[in-house]
């Protein structure tokens, strides 16, 4: 009876040990999934967006480019009017001015030249996507990185290029895409429409036109 007993006592302290071991496995092992199911989620996004247009230029240019979006029925979405329809400007970009956050009392510059237009609802025809070179402070051409993706079911990039402006007040149209009544694109062009209601300087554009002699 003694043995018994004294067997029974020595058996406890394993047993608590491996209960505590599975629990912490037991628990490491839901933590993982906590952590884990965002990334798993990443190829469908739940995101308030059919459609999400940006334009990017390299980050040592602190140039303004504009990205301006027009549905439709006409509704135009740029820097001066950040909602228009189911259009909405996410992030305007003014070269430098933007690019400066304080952190802890200290001003830390984090360049990135990107502008984002999201488009939150479908209504069929024409949108077209245009950028317009408003601010020059480095006097050189700019070079932009176009994209359009569709968010729903899956993030999908269905329009991709390579746009330079070449010089202060170029507006250039990326592209005219055409939506169905399911929001899929079924027409594509790139004829040149002006979006922009004023032009920035025209004593310098009458001197750009002056033939050099």
């Amino acid at each position: 009876m003694r043995q018994t007993r004294h067997n029974h006592q020595l058996s406890d302290p394993f047993t608590d040990l491996l209960f505590n071991t599975l629990l912490g496995f037991t628990l490491l092992f839901f933590i993982s999934i906590i952590f884990m199911n965002p990334i798993a989620k990443l190829g469908n996004i739940n995101y308030k967006a059919e459609y999400i247009i940006t334009v990017s230029w390299p980050e040592d240019q602190p140039d303004d480019v504009d990205l301006w979006v027009q549905d439709p029925y006409q509704e135009t979405v740029s820097y001066l009017r950040k909602e228009a329809g189911w259009l909405n400007l996410d992030r305007d970009d003014r070269g430098d001015l933007n690019d400066t956050v304080m952190i802890n009392g200290k001003k830390v510059v984090h360049p990135i030249n990107q502008e984002v237009v999201t488009i939150r609802g479908i209504i069929s025809g024409e949108y077209v996507v245009n950028l317009h070179y408003y601010q020059s402070v480095s006097n050189k051409p700019v070079r932009t990185v176009v994209k359009i993706e569709k968010v729903n079911p899956v993030l999908r990039l269905v329009f991709i290029d390579q746009v330079v402006l070449d010089k202060l007040d170029d507006e250039k149209t990326v592209l005219r895409f055409e939506l169905d009544g399911n929001g899929e694109i079924v027409a594509m062009n790139q004829l040149p429409r002006i979006l922009t209601p004023y032009r920035l300087d025209p004593e310098q554009l009458r001197r750009d036109s002056v033939p050099a002699s």
